[in-house]
């Protein structure tokens, strides 16, 4: 279920204030961290110095991969994975809950357990391209939320092979820890963007924040270069996740990063990506990754008795065509590009 989040481009030019907005100090600064970039603009009224805020929001950011990072071998998921004892810390109990909490809304679509094989299909440290038939059926074996638990700040496996992986929440949850610190140093207006998963707060110079969603085909690798639509979102997050920048080809098949937890094999239905509009950026990330595995018109079913979620879905129609639905409050924040 591992997704890199390449599909949300924030736009950072900064629209022409109004008179009423022309006091208004925007800062910024942008950087390498969780193996992607990040970006924050900030409503600067405080003369805060970007240089200084950016060294803790980096330190911040190096903190919540001891806990959550696979690609960190002391974290502390990657020591509960090699089944060390070990005391789960406040960013992981969070982590975890919350992805109990999706798996239910989302009746499993969504599944932290997948781990091995994420990793099988070759997404994922030390992974490989290939899974025999045998290979899948050990490997569902270990599949299922109802395997594992957190008790008294233990992680508990039904089987010490299971392996959690919460790459699917993780960044976007690290936008929600950088926009608490944001908020603790009472900033009122600011984008936080990590790996393209978003969350603003306020406005920017009275205007709500503007995020460009990538149009969804294999050959736009490169973030921004063709959108499909731009959303608006104030106090809100948004994440996008779609199959067309992590997958691989073997023998003319492609497999795309979205595993089913259900079938253990990538999700295979006709949305090209899903784009989550919710309260958090955790939340936001993880239904969509489910939204990917349920396919559209499960989600939309899902959607019609949860609207707490807006959602924009690109899909490709029986011809092959690109189609695109959303929420009906969301339509009036959508201006979709012509290309």
């Amino acid at each position: 279920m591992k997704k890199i989040l390449f599909s949300i481009i924030v736009i950072i030019a900064l629209l022409l204030p109004s008179c009423k907005f022309r006091s208004s100090v925007y800062s910024n600064f942008n950087g390498f961290i969780q193996g992607s970039t990040y970006s924050i603009v900030f409503e600067n009224k405080k003369n805060i110095d970007p240089g200084q805020l950016r060294e803790k929001v980096e330190k911040l950011l190096h903190d919540f991969d001891k806990s959550l990072s696979l690609y960190n071998d002391s974290s502390i998921i990657s020591r509960i994975n090699r089944n060390e004892d070990v005391l789960v810390d406040s960013y992981f109990a969070e982590a975890f809950n919350k992805s109990v909490k999706i798996s239910e809304l989302t009746d499993g679509a969504f599944d932290i357990t997948v781990g091995p094989l994420v990793r099988a299909w070759g997404f994922g440290p030390g992974g490989h391209k290939s899974i025999s038939a045998v290979n899948h059926d050990s490997l569902m074996k270990l599949v299922g939320m109802e395997k594992v638990s957190l008790v008294n700040g233990r992680v508990l496996k039904t089987d010490k092979n299971i392996s959690l992986d919460l790459n699917a929440i993780a960044q976007g949850f690290s936008v929600d820890v950088v926009c608490r610190f944001f908020d603790s140093l009472g900033i009122k207006n600011y984008l936080v963007e990590i790996g393209g998963e978003v969350r603003a707060k306020g406005k920017k110079a009275g205007n709500m924040w503007r995020i460009g969603i990538d149009k969804p085909v294999d050959s736009n690798m490169t973030p921004g270069q063709t959108l499909e639509a731009i959303i608006k979102i104030s106090d809100q997050a948004l994440s996008t996740s779609g199959n067309y920048r992590k997958f691989y080809v073997e023998n003319g098949i492609k497999y795309s990063h979205e595993i089913d937890p259900k079938t253990g094999l990538p999700a295979k239905n006709n949305v090209l990506s899903a784009s989550v509009i919710a309260d958090d950026c955790a939340m936001a990330d993880g239904m969509a990754t489910a939204f990917m595995v349920m396919g559209k018109n499960k989600t939309i079913d899902f959607l019609a008795d949860h609207p707490e979620f807006e959602v924009f879905l690109v899909y490709s129609d029986e011809n092959g065509n690109f189609k695109t639905w959303a929420t009906e409050k969301l339509k009036k924040d959508i201006t979709e590009e012509e290309n």
